[in-house]
């Protein structure tokens, strides 16, 4: 077969630079910053609420009255809050960017497509979400809301990065079906557990400011109630493990990723409870907790396969 004719049977993304899921090499780089930044910003948000700096900028969407930055007046509590604010924009654009670069493709990957234009929406919402956050003084139910949001936007975008990599064509089972059915329950227990540790977090002494002040169900007891579907998830963890190891599928590496995570995830859990939540403990604890449900995610779309694999030269 001549050279001219190889080319030719190459997908047509194949011979543009385009990686075996049919992306340009410039949608992957924005895709992994949009995956990065979406990361970042829960460590930056945790700092705020850790530092007290909730209503370090007291308005929405200006910092002050009649200012966009912080002012002199200001304390240093508003240059945290600015900051986490100032992300929001370079993820904004990330966002729109894989939205815009997804759209070329969109015929060949519709899924991608899709998933950029939940997280652009998101995106959005969560700006909305901050704003009114503020205007309501830190209520401690939409801060919560914020967090799940954000922790969701992680676990998309990780989404996107996994089936960026994938050639676009239908998948099937790569894995037993009883195997498939732990992995979604392990998924639901680990979701509660997430669910739990928000509403600890909120019963705990981090407001998010030093004049706000957290009434309702006690810390101690749902730092309690938060760690049993925890250690649950992570035996159902330890089980999946054995299980791919033994057989060899398809999710074993990420399944070994997602113990590891899980391991850490508890050591630095049951330090924060027995320190009295020191606040850097607490703001690692929070970005962990996405990206073990970013490595979760994965390992739910290792369970299926690309019914036609991608050709070695794409």
């Amino acid at each position: 077969m001549s050279s001219a004719t190889t080319s030719s049977a190459l997908p047509r993304f194949a011979q543009h630079g385009a990686g075996v899921g049919g992306a340009s090499r410039l949608l992957r780089i924005v895709a992994w910053i949009s995956f990065a930044l979406n990361t970042i910003i829960i460590g930056t948000g945790g700092a705020v609420r850790l530092t007290g700096s909730g209503l370090g900028c007291p308005n929405w969407p200006l910092c002050a009255p009649g200012s966009l930055v912080p002012t002199e007046e200001l304390s240093w509590h508003s240059i945290i809050e600015f900051g986490n604010r100032t992300i929001s924009g370079p993820l904004l654009i990330s966002a729109i960017l894989v939205a815009v670069l997804t759209w070329r493709i969109r015929a060949a990957r519709r899924d991608l497509f899709t998933i950029s234009i939940v997280v652009l929406a998101l995106v959005v919402l969560q700006a909305l979400v901050g704003g009114v956050i503020v205007w309501l003084h830190l209520n401690a139910n939409l801060v919560g809301f914020h967090y799940v949001v954000s922790l969701a936007l992680v676990c998309i975008t990780a989404a996107y990065l996994v089936r960026m990599y994938e050639p676009a064509a239908p998948r099937v089972l790569a894995v037993p079906k009883p195997f498939m059915i732990l992995t979604h329950v392990t998924t639901v227990v680990m979701a509660v557990s997430v669910l739990f540790g928000v509403l600890t977090t909120a019963s705990g002494p981090h407001s998010g400011d030093a004049t706000i002040q957290r009434d309702g169900v006690d810390a101690v007891l749902m730092s309690h109630i938060h760690s049993w579907p925890g250690y649950a998830a992570f035996v159902l963890v330890v089980a999946l493990l054995a299980w791919s190891a033994a057989k060899s599928l398809r999710p074993l590496r990420w399944n070994v990723a997602l113990l590891v995570m899980m391991l850490v995830q508890i050591v630095v859990g049951v330090a924060q409870a027995r320190t009295g939540l020191p606040a850097p403990l607490v703001g690692i604890h929070m970005v962990l907790a996405a990206l073990t449900a970013a490595a979760m995610t994965v390992v739910v779309l290792r369970l299926k396969r690309p019914a036609v694999e991608p050709h070695p030269a794409a």
